[in-house]
């Protein structure tokens, strides 16, 4: 029985790691969820799966019954909790993933921005108590499975982009795209946020950070390639030539499944992959000229210090005035490279350090948004690198 906390129970990651609840049975048991403003959902996930505990943003609008309210903390922290997913987003998950990590539990991670922003803190944490941190990444999830089993060799981890619906577009056609456009994922359904970091290919820039600290690679050794067809989900290059890749249906249960049943697998509830269907499949090159946000997280990332955190704090606020309709689709990387050049960054920075600069970087974006020295900026002065 592996005892679990979702934490996000309510977003597109938390309800599908629900779904795997489910279908797992009696191998899972839910003991506690946490959500932010949405009591009417995670009303009914309380009625379903009756846990011990619970968390809300706003916990008198919810009914709980027998279920007890507790902080983020106190739950992580809970001797009957074995494993905590962590299926926040943004700076949310950074203490409780810590907490977690140095009471033993094991972590599915999911929000990108804990290891993004915190990456040293993290994996020292891991390291110190032995506790497990398993990805749940649909790509990260991937290279986990291909590297199980191997014992070095590795030349090259290959994260795979769908390219999101812009792929084709030009510069000039990318200036007038709407919400709208952007949110109109042609493969993936999930939050907004990550739907235009997605658009922007700012999270495969962040993925490129995770792969980093989770598999102990430099950023040489990490690179994306385009796949439109998302079925290979990551591939990994070994020294020998040999690659590695793991494909599967493009559905967030499979990497969810994968992390609440190791080191086992367990039958599944989707389809197999139709291989009668599969003609083709497709691989090109990505244009982080046209889509700078790689080339920005990537360069954060090798940064280090709190450059990783100010790129965050940043995105978010860009993302979300883009979202309303204050900024054009291409001011987000012009908004997040000011952020990046105005920065004085923190070496060595500890958990405290880390938030301030998020915060920094936030209040930040919100007061220069509206400055033409930003939102003029071209892609070319974008992708420079962080010095």
């Amino acid at each position: 029985m592996n005892r679990i906390a979702v934490l996000g129970s309510t977003g597109s990651i938390g309800t599908r790691t629900l779904q795997v609840a489910r279908h797992l049975g009696n191998r899972v048991e839910v003991v506690a969820l946490a959500a932010g403003h949405n009591t009417t959902l995670l009303s009914r996930q309380i009625g379903e799966f009756h846990p011990r505990l619970y968390h809300s943003l706003n916990p008198y609008a919810v009914e709980s019954a027998e279920s007890r309210s507790a902080s983020l903390l106190d739950i992580v922290s809970d001797e009957e909790v074995d494993t905590v997913v962590i299926a926040t987003s943004g700076n949310v998950g950074l203490e409780p993933t810590l907490l977690a990590l140095r009471n033993g539990k094991t972590v599915l991670l999911s929000n990108k921005e804990v290891l993004v922003m915190a990456g040293e803190l993290v994996m020292a944490a891991s390291r110190e108590s032995g506790a497990h941190l398993l990805p749940v990444d649909s790509e990260h999830s991937a290279l986990w499975q291909c590297l199980r089993g191997e014992s070095g060799g590795v030349g090259r981890l290959l994260l795979t982009a769908s390219g999101g619906p812009f792929h084709r577009y030009s510069v000039e056609q990318l200036a007038s795209i709407t919400p709208a456009d952007a949110l109109a994922h042609p493969v993936w359904s999930m939050g907004q946020k990550i739907t235009i970091d997605s658009a922007t290919l700012m999270n495969k820039g962040l993925e490129v950070i995770e792969a980093h600290w989770l598999f102990d690679t430099p950023f040489e050794s990490i690179d994306i390639v385009v796949h439109p067809d998302c079925i290979v989900h990551s591939l990994v290059e070994f020294v020998d030539g040999t690659v590695k890749a793991q494909l599967s249906q493009p559905d967030m249960a499979l990497p969810i499944q994968y992390a609440l049943s190791y080191p086992d697998r367990m039958q599944g509830f989707l389809p197999p992959l139709s291989w009668d269907k599969i003609r083709t499949l497709t691989f090109e090159p990505v244009d982080d000229k046209k889509f700078p946000c790689l080339r920005l997280a990537r360069e954060a990332g090798k940064a280090g210090m709190t450059f990783p955190a100010v790129l965050c704090g940043a995105d978010e606020v860009a993302v979300d005035l883009f979202l309303h309709g204050s900024i054009r689709f291409t001011d987000i990387a012009s908004i997040v490279h000011g952020a990046i050049e105005a920065h004085q960054p923190v070496a060595n920075p500890d958990l405290a350090q880390i938030i301030e600069a998020d915060d920094w970087a936030r209040r930040f974006a919100a007061s220069h948004h509206a400055h033409t020295q930003f939102t003029s900026t071209s892609h070319a002065e974008t992708s420079q690198e962080i010095e």
